[in-house]
């Protein structure tokens, strides 16, 4: 699993023109499966997000974490986490799960961050064409590859 996960101060997706999804203060997270990805790559990663400590103190250094401040999640599935540039101009998307996989990956993902959190994670609709707003806090980015841990 690859992620890109922003903090924000919010977001949301839209489907066909409504909102389906939306969060204030929080962390968007574009999630990328690959037909390698199991139970503990979900277990891992959702642990990791919630407490990672990218949200500023008193003293504005990242020490806090999405559970320390009550921040809220919204996940979009973004199976072009995977693309691979190497040959020509084209990407290719060989990499990213099969959809049917990959859709079940994605709601055992949400569900056990919901789990992890005790919020309710907003989302995108896996497979859909969605436009997604927000307003980058920072801006900070960070992307985690579970198979690499890091």
């Amino acid at each position: 699993m690859r992620v890109a996960v922003q903090r924000v101060l919010e977001a949301s997706v839209k489907v066909e023109g409504e909102i389906i999804g939306e969060i204030k203060k929080g962390v968007l997270i574009f999630l990328g499966i690959e037909d390698a990805d199991s139970a503990e790559d979900i277990e891992w990663l959702t642990s990791k997000i919630s407490k990672l400590r990218i949200f500023p103190d008193d003293k504005a250094a990242m020490n806090q974490s999405a559970l320390d401040i009550d921040a809220e999640f919204l996940v979009v599935s973004q199976f072009t986490l995977f693309a691979t540039t190497k040959k020509g101009n084209r990407p290719s998307f060989t990499r990213s799960g099969n959809p049917e996989f990959a859709q079940k990956m994605c709601t055992d993902f949400v569900n056990q961050l919901s789990k992890n959190t005790g919020k309710v994670t907003q989302t995108g609709r896996f497979g859909a064409d969605m436009q997604v707003a927000l307003i980058n806090d920072g801006p900070v980015t960070i992307n985690i590859d579970s198979k690499n841990r890091e």
